[in-house]
């Protein structure tokens, strides 16, 4: 950990539309709400530009590396609000000319970008009622992702991955792991928290986890319930449905004597 002070992060809570425009201007909103709040960092959810019926829409959209209206968006509303931004998911032009890349990229309070992860773990999902196929449009990255900010090292997964332990585990001694998502309301009453308390019980850091949460204008229905956590697995905060913010300070503290009293990140031998 850098330094004894706390250290306040944000979620933001988005019902995204079909038109892009409409969700950047609903994040800048909320970016600046949360920063008005106090917040030093603040994450978006998975697919914040744009969630649509027709999957293939987000290859309409796709951007370069390092250029792009999104990008652009993310980066000045970084330096405008002066706050560490983690700018959800956005579809990156892929290997794959058919897909692209969900890739959730970081960007600092002078608006350089300092990290991007591209989702490993692609959704797959079936039932009589509903079916999930992500492996369809997107190519998976192949890369753990961490970066350095103030409160320590951080690690970015997405949302699927949070069934993927090894993937945390991988990120080594981390003070705060991201995870924006869009989970299905099904999935999300089912596993959405257990998931999420336990990546933080585990690793015994923070874990914010900033969600789509609502009915879209696509007729998509995402569960909600955007959360932060901390070391012992306690909710520091939550929001049910609708957009919004959702705030708690990190404690750097409430690291240290964590894992002091139980010191299970010395104790593992594999």
């Amino acid at each position: 950990m850098q330094g004894n002070s706390s250290f306040r992060i944000a979620a933001l809570q988005m019902v995204s539309r079909k038109q892009v425009a409409d969700n950047l201007s609903e994040a800048e909103r909320l970016i600046a709400d949360a920063a008005r709040q106090g917040a030093r960092l603040v994450a978006l959810p998975e697919y914040f530009p744009l969630i649509h019926e027709d999957e293939t829409a987000k290859l309409r959209i796709r951007e370069d590396d390092a250029a792009g209206p999104i990008q652009d968006f993310l980066s000045e509303a970084a330096r405008k609000h002066g706050v560490w931004l983690i700018g959800g998911t956005i579809p990156m032009r892929a290997g794959n000319p058919d897909k692209v890349r969900n890739a959730c990229l970081v960007y600092s309070p002078e608006g350089e970008r300092v990290a991007r992860y591209d989702k490993i773990h692609l959704f797959g999902y079936s039932t009589r009622d509903e079916r999930y196929e992500e492996a369809n449009t997107i190519e998976a990255g192949d890369r753990v992702v961490t970066f350095a900010a103030p409160p320590g090292r951080i690690g970015v997964a997405v949302c699927y991955d949070l069934r993927f332990p090894e993937l945390f585990r991988a990120m080594g001694d981390v003070a705060l792991i991201v995870v924006p998502s869009a989970f299905t309301v099904s999935t999300g009453l089912a596993h959405w928290e257990l998931l999420l308390r336990t990546r933080a019980v585990e690793n015994q850091c923070y874990v914010l986890a900033p969600a789509q949460g609502g009915t879209h204008e696509s007729g998509r229905r995402t569960y909600g319930d955007s959360l932060i956590v901390d070391p012992w697995g306690t909710i520091a905060n939550r929001l049910g449905k609708g957009p919004g913010v959702v705030l708690a300070d990190l404690e750097p503290r409430v690291l240290e004597d964590t894992r002091a009293k139980l010191p299970a990140l010395r104790h593992r031998t594999l």
